[in-house]
Protein backbone atom coordinates (compact mmCIF):
# COMPACT_ATOMS: atom_id res chain seq x y z
CA UNK A 1 0.00 0.00 0.00
CA UNK A 2 0.99 3.25 -0.98
CA UNK A 3 0.67 6.68 1.59
CA UNK A 4 0.06 10.07 0.52
CA UNK A 5 -1.07 13.23 2.57
CA UNK A 6 -4.14 14.96 1.30
CA UNK A 7 -5.99 18.35 2.60
CA UNK A 8 -9.78 18.51 3.20
CA UNK A 9 -11.79 21.72 2.22
CA UNK A 10 -10.27 25.02 4.36
CA UNK A 11 -7.28 23.31 5.86
CA UNK A 12 -9.23 21.55 8.07
CA UNK A 13 -7.36 18.82 8.09
CA UNK A 14 -4.00 17.01 6.70
CA UNK A 15 -4.66 13.35 6.04
CA UNK A 16 -2.59 10.21 5.73
CA UNK A 17 -4.03 7.93 3.19
CA UNK A 18 -2.76 4.35 2.18
CA UNK A 19 -3.91 3.23 -1.27
CA UNK A 20 -3.82 0.65 -3.23
CA UNK A 21 -4.86 -2.34 -5.20
CA UNK A 22 -7.41 -2.59 -7.84
CA UNK A 23 -11.11 -2.95 -9.03
CA UNK A 24 -13.68 -1.21 -7.67
CA UNK A 25 -13.49 1.63 -5.31
CA UNK A 26 -13.13 0.88 -1.55
CA UNK A 27 -13.22 3.23 1.13
CA UNK A 28 -12.09 1.79 4.95
CA UNK A 29 -12.84 3.52 8.03
CA UNK A 30 -10.56 2.10 10.64
CA UNK A 31 -11.07 1.39 14.57
CA UNK A 32 -9.87 2.85 17.36
CA UNK A 33 -6.61 1.20 17.06
CA UNK A 34 -5.65 2.59 13.92
CA UNK A 35 -4.63 0.59 10.54
CA UNK A 36 -1.34 -1.71 11.17
CA UNK A 37 2.02 -1.60 8.63
CA UNK A 38 1.44 -3.86 6.55
CA UNK A 39 -2.16 -5.08 7.96
CA UNK A 40 -2.69 -7.85 6.47
CA UNK A 41 -6.51 -6.54 5.91
CA UNK A 42 -5.69 -4.29 3.78
CA UNK A 43 -3.72 -6.17 1.84
CA UNK A 44 -6.56 -8.76 1.20
CA UNK A 45 -8.79 -6.10 0.39
CA UNK A 46 -6.63 -4.68 -2.07
CA UNK A 47 -6.86 -8.21 -4.39
CA UNK A 48 -9.99 -7.23 -5.03
CA UNK A 49 -10.58 -3.54 -4.95
CA UNK A 50 -8.73 -0.43 -5.31
CA UNK A 51 -8.78 0.35 -1.03
CA UNK A 52 -8.76 4.06 0.13
CA UNK A 53 -7.63 3.74 3.98
CA UNK A 54 -7.75 7.37 5.79
CA UNK A 55 -6.41 8.14 9.07
CA UNK A 56 -8.22 9.98 11.24
CA UNK A 57 -6.20 13.25 12.74
CA UNK A 58 -4.63 12.24 15.60
CA UNK A 59 -3.98 9.10 14.08
CA UNK A 60 0.00 8.26 11.63
CA UNK A 61 0.95 11.85 9.73
CA UNK A 62 -2.78 13.00 10.32
CA UNK A 63 -3.11 16.44 11.59
CA UNK A 64 -6.18 18.99 12.96
CA UNK A 65 -7.93 16.60 15.52
CA UNK A 66 -8.54 19.81 16.90
CA UNK A 67 -11.48 20.31 14.19
CA UNK A 68 -13.27 17.42 15.36
CA UNK A 69 -15.13 17.93 18.07
CA UNK A 70 -18.48 15.75 17.86
CA UNK A 71 -19.89 12.81 16.00
CA UNK A 72 -21.25 15.38 13.01
CA UNK A 73 -17.49 16.93 12.63
CA UNK A 74 -16.33 13.44 12.17
CA UNK A 75 -19.39 12.40 9.99
CA UNK A 76 -18.69 15.17 7.48
CA UNK A 77 -15.06 14.86 7.72
CA UNK A 78 -15.10 11.38 5.98
CA UNK A 79 -17.65 12.77 3.64
CA UNK A 80 -15.14 15.62 2.84
CA UNK A 81 -12.01 12.69 2.40
CA UNK A 82 -14.47 11.11 -0.28
CA UNK A 83 -14.86 14.52 -1.86
CA UNK A 84 -10.90 15.31 -2.44
CA UNK A 85 -10.28 11.41 -3.41
CA UNK A 86 -13.34 11.88 -5.81
CA UNK A 87 -15.04 8.71 -4.61
CA UNK A 88 -18.49 8.49 -5.48
CA UNK A 89 -20.57 6.14 -3.81
CA UNK A 90 -17.51 3.66 -3.41
CA UNK A 91 -18.21 0.45 -1.47
CA UNK A 92 -17.98 2.00 2.42
CA UNK A 93 -16.08 -0.66 4.84
CA UNK A 94 -15.86 0.54 8.48
CA UNK A 95 -14.90 -1.49 11.43
CA UNK A 96 -15.64 -0.85 14.93
CA UNK A 97 -15.16 2.53 15.45
CA UNK A 98 -14.86 3.53 11.44
CA UNK A 99 -18.21 0.99 11.56
CA UNK A 100 -20.05 3.19 13.80
CA UNK A 101 -18.70 6.84 11.48
CA UNK A 102 -19.72 4.32 8.80
CA UNK A 103 -22.77 3.74 9.22
CA UNK A 104 -23.29 7.98 10.71
CA UNK A 105 -22.57 8.84 6.70
CA UNK A 106 -25.07 6.85 5.53
CA UNK A 107 -27.51 8.06 7.64
CA UNK A 108 -26.88 11.77 7.31
CA UNK A 109 -25.80 11.78 3.73
CA UNK A 110 -27.60 8.78 2.45
CA UNK A 111 -27.48 9.71 -1.40
CA UNK A 112 -23.34 9.45 -0.83
CA UNK A 113 -23.19 5.67 -0.44
CA UNK A 114 -24.90 2.71 -2.08
CA UNK A 115 -23.05 -0.43 -0.73
CA UNK A 116 -22.27 -0.39 2.75
CA UNK A 117 -20.12 -3.14 4.71
CA UNK A 118 -20.44 -2.59 8.90
CA UNK A 119 -17.39 -4.72 10.57
CA UNK A 120 -18.65 -4.93 14.88
CA UNK A 121 -19.65 -1.47 14.39
CA UNK A 122 -20.07 0.58 17.91
CA UNK A 123 -22.98 2.99 17.25
CA UNK A 124 -25.75 1.49 19.24
CA UNK A 125 -26.10 0.51 23.31
CA UNK A 126 -27.83 -1.73 25.40
CA UNK A 127 -27.68 -1.58 29.22
CA UNK A 128 -28.69 -5.06 29.15
CA UNK A 129 -25.28 -6.15 27.11
CA UNK A 130 -23.06 -2.98 28.16
CA UNK A 131 -19.91 -2.70 25.89
CA UNK A 132 -16.70 -3.09 27.61
CA UNK A 133 -14.84 0.20 28.67
CA UNK A 134 -11.46 0.26 25.96
CA UNK A 135 -9.91 3.26 27.66
CA UNK A 136 -9.84 2.02 31.02
CA UNK A 137 -8.31 -0.92 29.92
CA UNK A 138 -4.08 -1.63 30.70
CA UNK A 139 -2.53 -2.37 27.33
CA UNK A 140 -1.55 -5.66 29.16
CA UNK A 141 -5.32 -6.56 29.17
CA UNK A 142 -6.70 -5.85 25.73
CA UNK A 143 -5.51 -8.94 23.79
CA UNK A 144 -8.14 -10.78 25.31
CA UNK A 145 -11.20 -8.78 24.77
CA UNK A 146 -10.41 -8.10 20.94
CA UNK A 147 -8.87 -11.50 20.19
CA UNK A 148 -10.33 -15.18 20.35
CA UNK A 149 -6.62 -16.46 19.90
CA UNK A 150 -5.21 -14.28 22.43
CA UNK A 151 -1.81 -15.36 22.13
CA UNK A 152 -1.86 -15.07 18.75
CA UNK A 153 -3.55 -11.16 19.18
CA UNK A 154 -0.97 -10.41 21.77
CA UNK A 155 1.84 -11.20 19.18
CA UNK A 156 0.02 -9.36 16.17
CA UNK A 157 -0.33 -6.27 18.57
CA UNK A 158 3.26 -6.02 19.85
CA UNK A 159 5.14 -6.74 16.43
CA UNK A 160 7.85 -3.77 15.91
CA UNK A 161 7.54 -2.74 19.36
CA UNK A 162 10.46 -1.99 20.71
CA UNK A 163 9.69 -3.14 24.49
CA UNK A 164 13.58 -2.22 25.31
CA UNK A 165 13.94 1.13 24.01
CA UNK A 166 13.14 3.89 26.05
CA UNK A 167 12.66 6.85 23.63
CA UNK A 168 10.83 4.38 21.73
CA UNK A 169 8.20 3.76 24.48
CA UNK A 170 7.85 7.00 24.78
CA UNK A 171 7.32 8.18 21.23
CA UNK A 172 4.73 4.95 21.03
CA UNK A 173 2.90 6.82 24.53
CA UNK A 174 2.36 10.08 23.44
CA UNK A 175 1.05 8.20 19.52
CA UNK A 176 -1.05 6.16 21.62
CA UNK A 177 -2.33 9.17 23.86
CA UNK A 178 -3.07 11.04 20.35
CA UNK A 179 -4.99 8.54 18.31
CA UNK A 180 -6.97 7.58 22.02
CA UNK A 181 -7.38 11.59 22.28
CA UNK A 182 -9.24 11.73 19.07
CA UNK A 183 -11.53 8.05 19.54
CA UNK A 184 -12.47 9.25 22.91
CA UNK A 185 -14.51 12.40 21.29
CA UNK A 186 -17.09 9.93 20.10
CA UNK A 187 -16.37 6.57 22.24
CA UNK A 188 -16.08 7.95 25.85
CA UNK A 189 -18.24 7.20 28.19
CA UNK A 190 -20.16 5.11 26.17
CA UNK A 191 -19.95 4.37 21.86
CA UNK A 192 -23.53 6.31 21.59
CA UNK A 193 -24.38 9.29 19.89
CA UNK A 194 -27.56 9.31 18.96
CA UNK A 195 -27.29 6.58 15.58
CA UNK A 196 -30.34 4.79 17.02
CA UNK A 197 -32.39 7.70 16.22
CA UNK A 198 -31.16 8.31 12.78
CA UNK A 199 -29.75 4.65 11.30
CA UNK A 200 -33.60 4.19 9.63
CA UNK A 201 -32.59 6.62 7.56
CA UNK A 202 -30.05 4.16 5.77
CA UNK A 203 -30.95 3.17 2.31
CA UNK A 204 -27.91 1.51 1.28
CA UNK A 205 -27.44 -1.70 0.56
CA UNK A 206 -25.73 -3.09 3.64
CA UNK A 207 -23.91 -6.30 4.90
CA UNK A 208 -23.27 -6.65 8.62
CA UNK A 209 -20.07 -8.23 9.73
CA UNK A 210 -19.25 -9.85 13.38
CA UNK A 211 -16.55 -12.18 14.78
CA UNK A 212 -18.63 -14.95 17.04
CA UNK A 213 -16.25 -14.58 19.72
CA UNK A 214 -16.46 -11.03 19.63
CA UNK A 215 -16.26 -10.28 23.98
CA UNK A 216 -15.40 -6.02 23.40
CA UNK A 217 -19.10 -5.04 21.34
CA UNK A 218 -20.90 -8.25 22.13
CA UNK A 219 -22.14 -10.13 18.90
CA UNK A 220 -25.91 -9.71 19.55
CA UNK A 221 -25.09 -5.98 18.69
CA UNK A 222 -25.07 -7.46 15.19
CA UNK A 223 -28.69 -8.65 15.37
CA UNK A 224 -29.82 -5.22 16.75
CA UNK A 225 -28.52 -3.68 13.49
CA UNK A 226 -29.58 -6.27 11.34
CA UNK A 227 -33.04 -5.40 12.63
CA UNK A 228 -32.93 -1.55 12.53
CA UNK A 229 -31.00 -1.13 8.49
CA UNK A 230 -34.04 -2.43 6.62
CA UNK A 231 -32.77 -5.30 3.97
CA UNK A 232 -29.38 -6.14 5.55
CA UNK A 233 -27.53 -9.20 5.83
CA UNK A 234 -25.80 -10.50 9.21
CA UNK A 235 -22.81 -12.80 8.66
CA UNK A 236 -20.95 -14.33 11.64
CA UNK A 237 -17.06 -15.10 11.51
CA UNK A 238 -16.35 -18.18 13.35
CA UNK A 239 -13.10 -18.22 15.60
CA UNK A 240 -12.96 -14.23 15.61
CA UNK A 241 -12.70 -11.55 17.92
CA UNK A 242 -13.22 -8.08 17.74
CA UNK A 243 -9.97 -7.41 15.60
CA UNK A 244 -11.51 -9.54 13.43
CA UNK A 245 -9.70 -8.06 10.66
CA UNK A 246 -6.90 -8.98 11.99
CA UNK A 247 -7.75 -13.18 13.15
CA UNK A 248 -9.47 -13.60 9.86
CA UNK A 249 -8.89 -10.67 7.15
CA UNK A 250 -9.49 -13.36 4.17
CA UNK A 251 -13.14 -14.85 5.59
CA UNK A 252 -13.76 -11.39 6.21
CA UNK A 253 -13.23 -10.38 2.77
CA UNK A 254 -15.26 -13.67 1.70
CA UNK A 255 -18.05 -12.39 3.66
CA UNK A 256 -17.54 -9.10 1.97
CA UNK A 257 -17.63 -9.88 -1.41
CA UNK A 258 -20.32 -12.71 -1.06
CA UNK A 259 -22.81 -10.39 1.06
CA UNK A 260 -22.48 -8.56 -2.01
CA UNK A 261 -23.43 -10.78 -4.21
CA UNK A 262 -26.83 -11.51 -2.25
CA UNK A 263 -27.95 -7.60 -2.09
CA UNK A 264 -26.95 -7.09 -5.75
Amino acid sequence: MKSRIIETPGGRTSIQVFEGGSGPDLLFLHGAGGVLPGDPFLEALSRQFTVYAPLLPGYGESQGEENLRDMLDFTLHTHDVMGVLRLEKPLLVGHSMGGMIAAELAAVIPDCIDRLVLLAPAGLWDDAMPIADLFAMLPREMPEWLFHEVEAGTRLMTAGLRLDDTQFLQDFLVMNARRFGTAGKILFPIPERGLKDRIYRIRARTTIIWGKNDRLIPAAYGKAFAAAIAGSVLVTVPEAGHLLTLEKPDAVVRAITDGLKVVA
